[in-house]
């Protein structure tokens, strides 16, 4: 007789915050958590979410946006929430795009939607070479762009300043979002399947830190453990190629 399985592969989509909380307090050795413990842990879960976002890209967050053109404004806003303000930045299906975290790649795309569509790859540059930028209002098709982070929202600043031939074309761009809050206890995290070992580590630690402390050295390596594993496995393959270098001999 074969073998019966589930037939399913959900439990990221079911394995709700209440249960990673309850999950992460067994390995720290408490049972029966309730009241002000599901608090101070989804609090922490929350905290170690933005953790993740210093470790580095998290390839489920990335998306593909735009923002279309005005003339003379080379400035362009994404805010953390529609709370914030109305964003200028757009996702893929033209709505107003929140949550941004930092603006990857960008090109500027004319014709777009057209069989003549045409795009050209924006360099990203920092502060200071912005800051070196002798007119900043100059205008003409943008070449460069600079992204500037702040507590609510991220901005792109445009170089050159599009004039009114560039008008209504677009800048197409890669964005990291943030990872979003834990919220009801109810809801999924907002974390693919591969990285829920490392979450429910990474919560045990957290939550060691302050309930049973004898157990945070071992919790804290397991984590790491986890988080390496998961950061190896969130990416995808592609192909490399080894050239060799050839050195010339000095005629001196």
């Amino acid at each position: 007789m074969a073998n019966t399985t589930s037939g399913t592969a959900t439990f990221g989509k079911t394995f709700a915050i209440d249960d990673i909380i309850e999950e992460a307090f067994e390995r720290c050795g408490i049972r029966g958590v309730a009241g002000y413990q599901l608090k101070t842990a989804r609090r922490s879960l929350n905290i170690m979410f933005q953790e993740w976002a210093n470790r580095g890209i998290h390839l489920w967050e990335i998306g593909d946006g735009y923002l279309t053109l005005v003339a003379s404004t080379n400035e362009y806003i994404g805010y953390r929430s529609s709370a914030d303000g109305t964003s200028t930045l757009l996702n893929s299906a033209g709505a107003a795009l929140y949550g941004t975290d930092d603006i990857f790649e960008a090109s500027y795309r004319s014709s777009a939607g057209t069989t003549s569509q045409s795009d050209s790859p924006l360099t990203k540059i920092s502060r200071s070479t912005y800051s070196a930028l002798s007119n900043k209002l100059a205008l003409g098709q943008p070449s460069q762009y600079w992204v500037q982070r702040f507590i609510d929202k991220v901005t792109v600043t445009l170089y050159t300043t599009p004039s009114s031939s560039q008008a209504g074309d677009r800048i197409q761009f890669y964005y990291m979002s943030r990872i979003e809050d834990a919220g009801a206890y109810t809801n999924a995290a907002d974390v693919p399947y591969y990285y829920i070992p490392c979450m429910c580590a990474g919560l045990a630690y957290y939550i060691s830190m302050k309930y049973a402390p004898d157990r945070t050295q071992n919790l804290k390596l397991l984590y790491e453990d986890e988080i390496l594993r998961a950061e190896a496995a969130d990416g995808s393959d592609n192909s490399t190629y080894i050239t060799p270098k050839t050195y010339y001999p000095s005629s001196a």
